[in-house]
């Protein structure tokens, strides 16, 4: 492992643990989990359902606490920020990704992807030049007029990738973000989110039970019994 407080790595994680009360009992999913991530690399993520993927993603996208453990963001300790400087944080520098893409219903595609510009404080103009350009990259360069329900899931989901980049973020989570994609769909989405992390240098970390998907990652990580451990044959 690393030196975390170095700014060479986009996440650095050190001893996570996160622990969940039910009833008289402790759930523990994460038990001292260690990560580190370059930029522009793909990390894959791995796991049963209940392992603690999500947990993950929450604890390293400053969404949730951690009950023990750091978390480094470009070489910065952001485990115990206040929830102001945590949403600073998420808003510039933490892009996320989820299964349901959750854009807005009466926002153009456009909007959608200049909206969380405008509210980090960019200007309309070269917001909605930066969406374009995002949109174009990912192939929607004809649908950025059009509303959610006028696309297919596969646009949806392009929509919220482009969305996830538009502050330019060093950080990208993604939580099973082509879960609801047919085979087909799911590859192309997921071809299309690997080649702007590629173009943008972000560092990404994608939850997936795709398995097929995961080969195609620069490393893919399993979790079991709370830690975190490289899976070889992918």
């Amino acid at each position: 492992m690393s030196d975390p407080s170095s700014p060479d790595q986009v996440l650095a994680i050190r001893g996570l643990t996160r622990t969940y009360q039910t009833g008289d009992k402790t759930l523990t999913v994460l038990d001292g989990a260690d990560l580190d991530i370059m930029p522009g690399e793909v990390v894959g993520l791995i796991g049963p359902s209940g392992s603690g993927k999500s947990s993950l993603l929450h604890a390293a996208g400053l969404l949730e606490k951690p009950s023990a453990g750091q978390i480094f963001i470009e070489g910065r300790d952001c485990s115990n920020l206040s929830d102001r400087v945590r949403t600073r944080v998420r808003l510039h520098t933490i892009g996320f990704v989820y299964q349901a893409h959750h854009l807005l219903p009466e926002f153009s595609a456009l909007d959608n992807v200049v909206l969380p510009q405008m509210i980090a404080g960019v200007a309309r103009k070269p917001a909605r030049e930066r969406a374009f350009f995002l949109l174009e990259q990912l192939g929607l360069a004809e649908r950025v007029k059009h509303q959610p329900a006028q696309l297919s899931g596969g646009e949806q989901q392009r929509v919220a990738i482009a969305r996830a980049l538009a502050n330019s973020p060093r950080l990208l989570l993604a939580d099973e973000p082509t879960g609801n994609l047919d085979p087909h769909t799911s590859a192309a989405v997921f071809e299309n989110l690997y080649a702007l992390a590629r173009a943008t240098g972000v560092a990404a970390l994608v939850a997936t039970h795709n398995l097929e998907l995961a080969r195609h990652m620069d490393r893919v990580l399993g979790l079991k019994d709370g830690k975190l451990e490289t899976q070889a044959g992918f």
